[in-house]
């Protein structure tokens, strides 16, 4: 832990350095930036926000701010936890040249989805209430402060008021923070998160800010996180400023830089402008007061003829928010991702079992545009990343070696294997090695008959009787054991390799195996249970087969890589049965839906909080201009029981990135049970009734089918 701030120290003192350079008079930081590891969440509030230690290290770090030569002449907002009359509160501190302003406590609190901010936090209740809070010894032989506001205030310049809003408190219904009075007394405010990663959704969180500041009129900054904080989530960074209604700056949402700063220059005083409204000025003029911390600082530069820089005149122009299609999203977020997690757990690559299907190619192309962005860096100088390339490529630390080619860099940390049995295709091992081929990868062809038969064997031997595929006269039980044992014995043998690899290559360490099971499969249990989807990370693991799609689409063009057409146009298969004349195993027929169905059914299932009665009456209008009432009444009924009888596999899925909301690791995400009544015989009943009455709509005209639902 010691290790882990003293990094956040030099990241905070680097980017207030760099803050000062472009001229910042106010530097914003993201939320709890001293205390985590690399980004400041609550993962690690276990070993953290709980302890005494924490409480120290951080006034530790902070005293250390205070003192630096970094954070004078300019006000610095940081993010730490601070303990006040004996609750732990997630707070925010302004400074300015050595001085503690104002501590602001958080006030609403994220508890759902990825976040359980109240396990270890307390909102301050107490709006518009500021208290005195006593400052620990190492901060008053820095200052020589007692005892400082600790509250919720807002901070007055000579020539502006600055307020405060902390991630949840953006998005709740009723926006009580400084903000939502921010026209009546605020004309700068800054927001401050670690919001996460999910596909199509940077759109809400800008609009917010848009909205906030057209409506009321202000100065928005916006800081977040950017990186993996070694838990499920990608935080999206995206810094940026915004003035009234416009985006005049904006930061980037997928780097590998440790710090990135975001500065604009804008006027105050079109925000004076910009209220002056009547309706705006009769709800200020009855608006309650809020306290105000005085400070003898103006963050604009006074007037116009002292302004020595001309280009301090020059204001930031309206910027078009950068938008990435969610291919693109796919492409650098789960990559980032990935790179964090390796150099952080400083082992030597990734070892993935390459099927030659769609799944294990997308997690590879993956790593392969990992393995892009690092060479990227790389030849843009970036020295973080070069370090840390270098020594999981197995170079000393005074080496040349400059990663610039980012399948020469795949050769060096990526391994793939295809692990092909009888009931492998030729079709499939060839995909596998050409992909890797083009991708870089250190790639490995076995055939693990041997095993399998070994295994087979034993038991024929231990009980008498031997079991057979379907294709051969055998049970769906002998069938469905023979299936599993494959790709159990997969994950066996993908863990030796992964540990053994770098040893054979003359290396030391061992490597990260990687799963490959879509969002989709997960939550219709359509995997072995520890079978090769048990590993130590999974990039898809939230991601839907639908989607997987068009990234293997976009990355044909984007990565130069003509090979992904062949995996777009093959069928999904497990190839875990024989192949015979008449039969070829395909992952939709065994599941009893199409992968587009069960992204449909992922989404109401947990997104619009549907059971299986409210699922069926939305997909009757939804489906039932091509699919009769009773037709997806079975559907719905099909899709409930299977997740029901295999939600007990959500409980060991591979740790995954998010990227949908309608993830079922209950891990980390989806928290409900996971022991259900697979056959919901009330709910079911209740469909059956109302299906069997609901007119047909797929088979009558158009327009009748719309007068009908009318």
């Amino acid at each position: 832990m010691t290790r882990a701030i003293s990094g956040n120290l030099e990241r905070i003192l680097t980017s207030i350095r760099i803050a000062k350079e472009r001229g910042a008079t106010l530097r914003v930081g993201p939320e709890l930036e001293i205390t985590s590891p690399n980004f400041p969440v609550k993962r690690h509030a276990v070993l953290t926000f709980e302890t005494g230690d924490t409480n120290l290290h951080s006034w530790e770090v902070l005293a250390k701010i205070l003192d630096s030569e970094e954070a004078q002449g300019i006000v610095c907002d940081v993010g730490m936890p601070v303990v006040h009359k004996n609750v732990i509160y997630n707070c925010r501190v302004i400074i300015y040249n050595s001085q503690i302003l104002l501590i602001r406590p958080k006030m609403w609190m994220a508890n759902d989805g990825n976040y359980r901010e109240m396990r270890w936090f307390t909102p301050w209740m107490k709006h518009r209430q500021v208290e005195e809070h006593f400052l620990p010894r190492i901060v008053h032989a820095v200052n020589g402060q007692t005892k400082v506001p600790f509250g919720d205030a807002v901070i007055s310049t000579i020539d502006t008021c600055i307020g405060v809003e902390l991630c949840e408190e953006l998005f709740t219904p009723s926006r009580y923070s400084s903000y939502s009075d921010g026209p009546r007394w605020c004309r700068d405010l800054h927001q401050l998160q670690w919001r996460h990663h999910e596909l199509r959704k940077l759109y809400r969180r800008i609009e917010l800010m848009k909205e906030a500041t057209m409506k009321l009129g202000g100065i928005y900054l916006y800081a977040n996180q950017q990186g993996c904080d070694g838990d499920r989530l990608y935080y999206d960074g995206c810094a940026m400023i915004v003035v009234n209604g416009q985006v005049v700056a904006q930061g980037s949402q997928f780097s590998l830089q440790d710090v990135e700063v975001v500065v604009a220059t804008i006027d105050i005083e079109d925000v004076r402008s910009h209220r002056a409204t009547s309706s705006r000025s009769n709800q200020a003029a009855g608006a309650e007061r809020y306290h105000r911390i005085e400070v003898e600082f103006a963050l604009s530069a006074g007037k116009f003829e002292d302004v020595k820089d001309i280009n301090a005149l020059v204001l930031s122009p309206r910027h078009e928010v950068r938008y990435h299609k969610p291919e693109e999203e796919i492409a650098m977020g789960p990559a980032c991702w990935l790179w964090d997690y390796l150099r952080r757990s400083r082992t030597q690559g990734y070892f993935i079992p390459l099927s030659g299907g769609i799944d294990s190619c997308a997690t590879s192309v993956i790593v392969y545009s990992m393995c892009r962005l690092v060479t990227e860096s790389a030849r843009n100088g970036d020295k973080q990343v070069i370090a840390d390339a270098r020594r999981i490529a197995g170079e000393p630390e005074d080496s040349a070696y400059i990663p610039i080619d980012p399948r020469e860099f795949a050769k060096r940390i990526f391994h793939t294997c295809y692990m092909g049995t009888e009931n492998s295709s030729i079709e499939t091992r060839q995909r596998a090695k050409d992909l890797a081929e083009a991708i870089g990868s250190y790639h490995i062809d076995l055939d693990m008959d041997a095993v399998v038969t070994a295994i087979r064997d034993l038991f024929a031997f231990v009980t008498g009787v031997k079991p057979q595929f379907r294709a051969h006269g055998g049970s769906a039980a002998e069938n469905l054991a023979l299936q599993n044992i494959q790709a159990r014995l997969r994950m066996v043998i993908a863990y030796l390799f992964a540990q053994l690899m770098p040893w054979v290559r003359g290396r030391y360490g061992g490597l990260l195996v990687l799963g490959s099971a879509n969002v989709d499969e997960s939550l219709r249990g359509y995997f072995t249970k520890y079978d090769c989807s048990s590993a130590d990370l999974n990039p898809i693991g939230a991601i839907s087969k639908t989607d997987l799609k068009r990234f293997i689409a976009y990355a044909q063009d984007a990565f130069d890589l003509p090979i992904l057409a062949k995996f777009l146009d093959a069928v999904p298969t497990a190839e875990l049965e024989p192949i015979t004349e008449t039969y070829v195993q395909a992952d939709e027929a065994d599941m009893g839906m199409t992968y587009d169905e069960l992204s449909v059914f992922g989404r109401l299932r947990k997104v619009e909080k549907c059971g299986p009665y409210s699922m069926f009456t939305k997909l009757v209008y939804e489906w039932g201009s091509f699919l009769s009432p009773v037709q997806i009444a079975e559907k719905v009924k099909h899709f409930f029981f299977e997740y029901a009888r295999n939600r007990h596999k959500m409980t060991t899925l591979t740790p995954s990135y998010h990227a949908e909301q309608y993830s079922p690791d209950d891990n980390r995400f989806d928290l409900r049970p996971f022991l259900y009544p697979s056959r919901f015989p009330w709910q079911f009943k209740k469909i059956d009734e109302v299906a069997a009455v609901l007119p047909d709509r797929s088979t009558m005209h158009p327009a009748e089918a719309k007068a009908k639902t009318a």
